[in-house]
């Protein structure tokens, strides 16, 4: 396939915490679609807000704009992020919101139309030849259903109009990174989402050939940025939540039922706890609660919708961890007023296990690509927690610093998928 007959492409990166598109044309070059004045990178947020004049009595904004909403008048708003999270759930049936439920691919196709709206005309129809979707390695979730996951992202890329073809994400980011390099090397892609963390094996041959890469390998699990945010919730909001205390039933004493922190803790489920239903049951739960005011603080975060304002608050300290040894965390609101310093030993020890998890998944990988540590020429980090010092130290201590490549963290999936989309044979590139 020459320069001049490659077919169009779009790579769409659907992620857990961003969204990024990117157009590769006949010039063999991709390029990021820009969303007006706020850059390429989409936050993957919806939100709802009721509205006479919507359609439907609702109004809704996705990305920026969610928050720009949200930010305006959250009591009376639903914010949704990380709803990516529970594509492979089924558990998950439906989102209520205000008074109507939607089913994840409705709040997909919903978030895609305004992706769509908001891409300043790149992304109307006529659309590519070819559009290119990322997904997973492992999908997030204690059990997670990749068919029933597969089944939910058909139907909320229908809305695109034509057929698309899925690529591993590791595998998007291993394609731009291999535009990079001048000679024949084995790489691994290690991709830290806001959901999953993937990693692949991929035999990159020299500029010029056939086929430039050849995946050997891969391998994923559902732990990457938002179980650290969960780790730094459980030890610092929780227990003034009431985690951990009890209360008084039929004469017994028993735990607070952890299942309400669970939920309150993913970012994809704390705004769902919205539901009079829920918000029943905590009441009548405060009132035999040993600690009532314990629980009347977790009621007042969620009626007063502080599920961002939390979520920003635990995304600045992580951040700020991963450039000093101490970092302030600092969340006031519905009653809860917390002013702690986390040093980066606290956190590296909070998030330990997960960390171990990590590393056994890259040995999975190389596993499965039957190519030794040793043997790896070049690994590329990508994804946002990849700026974790301690996940940083996972590859140091395999591979060595000098074997380390970093740049592009939340864009190359969507860039190199774009370009996978130009390949002649694409299916040798579908999950």
């Amino acid at each position: 396939m020459t320069a001049t007959d490659r077919p169009a492409a779009l790579g769409i990166d659907f992620g857990t915490t961003n969204s990024v598109v990117a157009l590769a044309g006949a010039a063999g070059t991709a390029e990021l679609v820009p969303f007006g004045n706020r850059g390429a990178v989409f936050r993957s947020a919806l939100c709802f807000w009721q509205d006479e004049a919507a359609r439907g009595g609702l109004a809704v904004e996705a990305g920026p704009w969610a928050i720009d909403e949200y930010l305006d008048d959250p009591q009376n708003s639903r914010f949704l992020q990380s709803f990516k999270s529970v594509a492979a759930s089924a558990s998950f049936e439906t989102a209520s919101v205000f008074d109507r439920r939607y089913r994840f691919e409705e709040l997909g196709r919903t978030f895609l139309d305004r992706l769509v709206a908001h891409g300043g005309g790149r992304l109307d129809a006529p659309r590519p030849d070819r559009i290119i979707v990322g997904r997973p390695v492992e999908y997030a979730g204690a059990r997670p259903d990749a068919a029933l996951a597969r089944t939910r992202y058909d139907a909320m890329f229908a809305e695109l109009g034509q057929a698309v073809h899925y690529v591993y994400e590791p595998l998007g980011a291993a394609f731009s990174y291999a535009a990079r390099l001048t000679h024949a090397a084995t790489i691994l892609v290690a991709d830290f989402g806001g959901g999953t963390s993937d990693f692949s094996v991929v035999r990159v041959a020299a500029p010029g050939a056939a086929r430039r890469c050849e995946p050997l390998g891969h391998a994923g699990i559902g732990i990457a940025g938002d179980r650290f945010d969960y780790r730094i919730v459980d030890r610092l909001v929780l227990p003034m939540l009431g985690k951990g205390g009890q209360y008084r039933s039929f004469g017994k004493t028993l735990e607070v039922p952890r299942s309400y922190y669970a939920d309150f803790a993913d970012w994809s489920r704390l705004a769902l706890m919205r539901n009079r239903r829920t918000l029943d049951e905590l009441a009548k739960l405060a009132k035999a609660a040993v600690d009532p005011a314990a629980i009347g603080r977790m009621i007042a975060v969620i009626e007063n919708e502080l599920g961002y304002t939390l979520y920003d608050a635990v995304g600045a300290c992580k951040r700020a961890l991963s450039m000093a040894d101490s970092a302030p965390f600092r969340f006031h609101g519905g009653g809860v007023d917390i002013e702690a310093v986390v040093t980066r030993g606290e956190f590296e020890g909070w998030i330990a296990e997960d960390l171990e998890r990590i590393a056994a998944t890259v040995d999975r990988a190389l596993a499965a690509s039957g190519v030794p540590a040793d043997a790896i020429d070049r690994v590329f980090l990508t994804g946002g927690s990849s700026l974790v010092p301690a996940v940083r130290a996972i590859f140091d201590a395999r591979f060595g610093s000098d074997r380390i490549a970093t740049g592009d963290e939340l864009t190359a999936i969507a860039h190199g998928l774009a370009l996978i989309g130009q390949e002649e044979d694409v299916a040798a590139w579908a999950a």
